[in-house]
């Protein structure tokens, strides 16, 4: 009897256990929303083009919740596309020396080529990959997005590869760790923070471009996706300061939502990452995060994939050619000169036949007397950037250090920052144009300020992410040693951040480079107003179809920004590997 009462009692609990409580019913309509959102916007991208020609885009309000669904999805894939690339090519470029060589100096040239660059030459590839569909226009229109995301997100991870401490990784090595392993337990979780706060920076930077990438020019024809971007294009236009009002009020929606819903349980979630030995007291918070928590069904779906994931990284799976053996015998010394020269001469055969096609297909619509006016626009612009570099790290540095060690404050600050930095500049062209103009202003200087939407915020949130990083061991040991002021900054918190710091660096010079094609050339209606500077001869070349000039421009910004990154920002990582790493 007794015994059939327990066998009875105990069903009854498994039972009890799997049905879904009060929280599963605030959730599940949630999931149910995200998933019929990306079922509608795959079903059209399977529509056929011509019905891009017949649904022009309205400036009708009503439409801008289906436009910023579709603008989101975007976003969202591009995300996803940003991160897959982000764990290869970042671990290819930190882990394999002769991989190095090639692809950090690559990413160099990729963010500083910008979107209207790419968009000018790829388009055509993915318009012939599924003719007469949506779904070209709209993976060329991701693949815009992805490239104002991606190298955010890798520069940021390899840094983290490269800044690994030297205890921990001696450790997983002392565990027998393989390098798969190694990379799942202890590379990614040391990354993460960083990594998350890049995402949402890249998410934001986004933006920037997606009016670019919503309104694709193919020779004569333009192809127009539904959107925000594709809305702020056609009220900019038509001078439409309403819509333009309308268009903010519906990013702020957009970008609220993502952070409540996607970033802010990230945040949360990857504080269990932080190095450190003591709590920092007042953790990041996550309503959703709690939410999902408190489930019963849910959470109970969640858990064989959480275990499908945590097996996964625990397979004893070895990656020989990323492994660095820390002792070299001197005949495997003398094998690996020999592959060097052998991939060095490679590489450069590989260079000097890309620069000689580019050269004979350059030639016939440029001349020399115009690239020598090519790169002095590019001095310009170099000299612009660089002040403006240099007056948002005096700006942001503190702001960040000040937001990143408060969780509190940084979760109230961090949808303001978000917005801050997915404000386009397109929304201020009004201003500028009409203000440029009514008091005969000069564009070299007022338009200037235009930059700095892509160059601060990616200093700003790199500066949160290794202050959110910084171990609070050290924060306490500061303050008991009374460490404070000038000395505090320059002896813990600055070498600390050194890293982050320089990451956002260099994105903010590429970031800043992509924003002169739009801060340079602007136009509101049918003024234009234009500064003397590379970014807009890139603009009005392509406004134009001039593909020579616009081949000439991006190889000019491409050299000046890998110059200047090697000059300056290299020797300043090699200095934060070798003197500043947290071990």
């Amino acid at each position: 009897m007794d015994f059939s009462f327990n066998l009875k009692r105990t069903a009854n609990a498994s039972a009890w256990r799997v049905l879904p409580n009060r929280w599963d019913f605030v959730a599940f309509p949630l999931i149910i929303c995200i998933i019929a959102m990306a079922a509608i916007g795959f079903h059209e991208t399977l529509a056929p083009m011509s019905t891009l020609k017949t649904q022009s885009i309205s400036l009708d309000p009503a439409n801008l919740p289906e436009y910023a669904m579709r603008t989101t999805l975007r976003m969202l894939a591009a995300m996803v596309a940003s991160l897959i690339f982000t764990l290869i090519y970042g671990t290819l470029a930190a882990k394999s020396r002769r991989a190095g060589l090639v692809l950090v100096p690559i990413l160099d040239i990729l963010q500083s080529v910008p979107v209207l660059g790419y968009i000018s030459f790829t388009v055509t590839f993915f318009l012939a990959l599924f003719p007469g569909r949506v779904l070209g226009a709209e993976l060329a229109a991701i693949f815009a997005i992805f490239t104002s995301q991606a190298w955010n997100m890798t520069f940021s991870f390899y840094q983290s590869l490269r800044t690994v401490p030297r205890d921990l990784d001696e450790v997983s090595r002392g565990f027998h760790l393989t390098s798969w392993q190694r990379f799942w337990k202890l590379e990614v979780p040391f990354s993460m923070p960083g990594l998350i706060w890049n995402m949402m920076m890249s998410m934001s930077g986004g933006w920037f471009f997606v009016v670019a990438s919503e309104a694709i020019t193919v020779g004569n024809n333009t192809i127009t996706l539904p959107g925000i971007g594709a809305y702020l294009a056609q009220a900019i236009v038509v001078k439409n300061l309403h819509a333009i009002g309308w268009v903010i009020l519906a990013m702020t929606v957009v970008i609220l939502a993502y952070d409540q819903l996607l970033f802010r349980p990230l945040v949360a979630w990857a504080d269990k990452f932080r190095m450190e030995t003591t709590s920092s007291g007042d953790a990041p918070e996550s309503w959703l995060l709690d939410l999902i928590r408190r489930t019963r069904l849910i959470h109970r779906l969640l858990v064989p994939l959480g275990w499908m994931f945590a097996k996964a990284a625990r397979v004893p799976f070895r990656l020989p050619a990323l492994q660095r053996p820390r002792f070299q015998i001197p005949q495997i010394q003398k094998s690996s000169r020999v592959g060097d020269i052998v991939w060095g001469a490679l590489v450069l055969i590989g260079t000097v036949y890309v620069v000689y096609r580019v050269f004979i297909y350059v030639r016939t619509g440029v001349s020399l007397d115009e690239v020598g006016h090519v790169l002095m626009l590019g001095l310009i612009t170099l000299l612009r950037v660089v002040l403006l570099i240099a007056i948002a790290s005096v700006i942001w540095v503190p702001v960040g250090v000040l937001i990143g060690l408060r969780p509190a404050l940084a979760e109230k600050i961090q949808p303001l920052a978000q917005f801050l930095a997915a404000f386009p500049a397109n929304l201020l062209f009004p201003v500028f144009v009409i203000a440029i103009v009514r008091f005969n202003l000069n564009p070299d200087i007022w338009l200037s300020p235009l930059i700095v939407l892509g160059t601060q915020w990616y200093i700003l949130f790199n500066v949160i992410a290794g202050a959110t990083s910084y171990p609070n061991d050290y924060r306490e040991a500061a303050k008991n040693f009374h460490i404070r002021g000038w000395q505090w900054w320059r002896q813990a918190m600055l070498p600390g951040i050194f890293p982050y710091y320089v990451t956002g660096a260099i994105t903010a010079s590429g970031g800043a480079w992509n924003a002169s094609i739009v801060a340079e050339f602007v136009q509101w209606g049918d003024t234009k107003v234009a500064a003397h500077g590379l970014g807009a001869y890139i603009a009005q070349s392509t406004a134009a179809g001039e593909y020579p000039k616009i081949i000439v421009g991006i190889a000019v910004m491409s050299l000046f920004v890998t110059l200047f990154n090697r000059l300056l920002w290299r020797p300043m990582y090699a200095y934060a590997e070798a003197k500043l790493r947290l071990d």
